[in-house]
């Protein structure tokens, strides 16, 4: 722990105390669970050991999208526990929470040390699902919100949501952005045309 950026330690704080209110929250674990468990673990190694960014963004909007990111996920949860919603297919829904989760993992996994939630530049990763979109964990987020959704929703969750999803849209153009300075990214943008969804944007 000693040594590291205060950012490294942040993460490290952040997603420690993510793991505890995923197990005070969920009263039985799935397969989907058990691989965010996992990747909290992985994101505690990754703040441990990833290199300083060679360019960052400390903004006050990049703050705050990355502080909705963290919290518009928590605050449904709360809020459907005080208001309960419609379920519309908990099948379904379970179904693109489990893919979410899988190509979360998947994408955190290629990236590794490289990761952050806040907009940097570490290095360019073009393998694996990267070599389909350009925001693959992003996409995930996506997929498992409409998945959480099609098991329980209400007109604020939705609202939720679409708040979620506008921090994402500023953290993506912010992150290429940074990006843009790889020698590596024209070629990269050229190969891999989408941001999040591929044949569309």
């Amino acid at each position: 722990m000693f040594g590291r950026r205060f950012a490294d330690l942040l993460l490290f704080s952040v997603t420690s105390a993510e793991l505890v209110i995923l197990f005070l929250l969920t009263p039985t674990f799935t397969i989907t669970d058990w691989i965010y468990v996992l990747q909290h673990f992985i994101v505690l190694g990754i703040a441990l050991t990833r290199p300083r960014p060679k360019v960052w963004d400390y903004s006050i909007a990049s703050s705050v999208a990355v502080g909705i990111a963290y919290a518009y996920p928590y605050a449904q949860v709360i809020y459907l526990r005080w208001s309960p919603g419609y379920v519309v297919s908990p099948a379904a829904g379970l179904v693109l929470v489990t893919l979410a989760a899988g190509l979360s993992l998947v994408s955190l996994l290629t990236i590794g040390r490289f990761f952050g939630v806040r907009p940097a530049l570490r290095d360019l990763v073009t393998s694996g699902p990267y070599r389909l979109v350009r925001h693959p964990i992003y996409l995930s987020y996506v997929v498992g919100d409409i998945g959480y959704n099609l098991q329980e929703w209400n007109s604020v969750t939705l609202l939720l949501v679409l708040v979620g999803w506008a921090s994402l849209v500023y953290r993506i153009h912010a992150e290429e952005r940074l990006l843009s300075q790889h020698a590596g990214w024209l070629t990269y943008v050229a190969l891999v045309r989408y941001r999040l969804f591929p044949g569309l944007w």
